[in-house]
């Protein structure tokens, strides 16, 4: 298995899991992907409360949301890519001190507005499946017409 530029075998891997994690490494990894815990965390928090309709926002809210962003993202991908970037660059660029309160704030949006986060996740979504579309298109129309031209003797065949 390949984990960050080191490459683990399998007996190392499953004595991993055998030992546990230890206190220490669950800290370091969170230091070190801060921002992404928080959006788990955050994503988890959101399911839960949307899910059971603590504070109003039931799940039928939060699937329109995540719709909404999906098409908006689909029909206006440049402008939605463009918000996008501007605030995950906004995000990474700050202090790791307002980078814990930007990822609190994220968990109290998960608990009281979770359809908010929702909709983030459709423009997210949107713009991934935008982005992979154009590319299979763009890798299709590169394709060779004979897709077994130069297998077998060459082109002169």
């Amino acid at each position: 298995m390949e984990r960050g530029g080191k490459t683990m075998s399998k007996n190392k891997f499953t004595e991993k899991l055998k030992e546990g994690v230890s206190v220490k490494e669950i800290e370091e990894f969170t230091r070190q992907h801060m921002m992404e815990v928080f959006s788990v965390a955050a994503v988890i928090i959101a399911t839960i409360t949307s899910c059971w309709d603590f504070f109003l926002s039931g799940p039928k809210i939060t699937l329109f949301f995540t719709a909404l962003g999906m098409i908006v993202s689909i029909l206006f991908p440049v402008p939605v890519e463009r918000w996008l970037k501007q605030l995950y660059n906004f995000s990474f660029k700050q202090e790791k001190s307002t980078q814990m309160i930007l990822g609190a704030v994220k968990i109290v949006v998960a608990i009281f507005i979770p359809f908010i986060l929702f909709a983030v996740l459709g423009l997210l979504a949107g713009s991934s499946y935008h982005y992979y579309t154009r590319h299979a298109q763009i890798m299709n129309a590169n394709k060779p017409a004979n897709p077994n031209r130069g297998a077998e003797g060459g082109e002169h065949d």
